[in-house]
């Protein structure tokens, strides 16, 4: 018996549009390494879509590699990046931060998010001591939309955020590998155009967000690393046929389809979120985005893991898990109805 599919947002490959968009250019010869006509043209699309002219964009494959590549890019030998202690970063990717040496200063989260008043407090009390050039020195804020517990900043809040990296002159990265289900989510504020505006960086998640892999990396004003591309090809994230990752945003930033899509995994969303509460079970908290998070019965959780692949996430207590279900571009009013008859 198959499985019902929620465990992640990238169990499925790519929209049909992306897929043909790769068809349609397959038989043409192109440069290498991101110089192609399909890359150019994408990065243009991106550029028009955050209001950005004046933006470095680059192509890279996965969400790790990126984080990596561009947190190492953006930090000084001494420097170390801020996140949350949820944040992907800093428990999902295996060190690869550090592995570049940087360390990952941890910060106590809030429904997963970063607070503007503790960074500020922190960054006061670090640079008040008079031995802080003896310490690793915070030189970047790392934060995701959405994060990892499916909740959202505000507009004020990311504005507050970075006004206190510009305090301190600190740079702000934020991680946007399911950024789309983020910006179309109900009762979101921020605009692409607004968030290229109020971080240093930023990429755009392709590989969760209906593309068979790759992640936009927007450097908001013309501020990249001016040898980022060879900082890209030392972690070994430069891709001879860049075209695979140019064609693949071409077709995502055409005619909307990237929100689009990412709108549809927010609808399946609400609609299984609806269920789960219909049905009496207790959400750890109100995610408004392609995550949802429930509390369930162990042995419940048992049972449903028999029809239903989804992720244990955390322990509540000592009866129940909490589980994690998610939708994405692909999930299907009908694949709904059957968790439905399973819950």
């Amino acid at each position: 018996m198959t499985k019902l599919q929620f465990d992640n947002d990238y169990t499925y490959g790519a929209h049909p549009k992306v897929l043909q968009r790769l068809v349609e250019t397959n038989g043409l010869a192109m440069t290498a390494y991101g110089a192609d006509e399909c890359s150019e043209h994408a990065r243009d699309l991106i550029k028009q879509a955050c209001e950005t002219p004046d933006a470095n964009v680059f192509f890279l494959t996965g969400g790790t590699q990126a984080n990596a590549t561009v947190i190492d890019s953006m930090l000084y030998q001494h420097e170390g990046v801020i996140a949350v202690e949820t944040g992907h970063i800093n428990v999902h990717e295996a060190g690869a931060i550090e592995f570049c040496e940087h360390k990952v200063i941890a910060f106590p989260e809030h429904d997963g998010k970063l607070q503007a008043t503790a960074l500020s407090n922190y960054l006061k009390e670090f640079f008040g001591d008079c031995r802080y050039q003896h310490c690793v020195y915070p030189g970047l804020v790392y934060i995701t939309l959405p994060t990892e517990l499916g909740t959202l900043y505000t507009a004020k809040e990311l504005a507050e955020i970075y006004a206190v990296c510009r305090e301190y002159k600190i740079l702000l990265y934020v991680d946007g590998a399911r950024l789309g289900y983020g910006l179309t989510a109900p009762g979101n504020d921020i605009t692409l155009p607004y968030l290229a505006k109020h971080c240093d960086a930023f990429y755009i998640g392709g590989t969760k967000c209906g593309a068979l892999c790759g992640e936009a990396v927007v450097f908001t004003h013309n501020n990249a690393n001016r040898y980022f591309f060879s900082i890209q090809k030392q972690h070994g994230a430069v891709v001879a046929k860049g075209r695979l990752n140019g064609a693949q945003f071409e077709a995502l930033f055409t005619d909307n389809l990237y929100f689009d899509i990412c709108r549809h995994g927010i609808d399946m969303a609400m609609r299984m979120k609806e269920m789960f509460v219909g049905k009496g079970y207790r959400l750890y908290l109100d995610s408004p985005t392609n995550q949802q998070f429930v509390v369930i019965r162990n042995d419940v959780v048992e049972r449903l893991e028999q029809s239903i692949a989804f992720t244990r996430f955390l322990t509540f207590d000592e009866q129940h898990t909490i589980c994690r279900f998610v939708t994405s571009w692909a999930t299907t009013p009908e694949q709904l109805d059957a968790l439905d008859k399973i819950i």
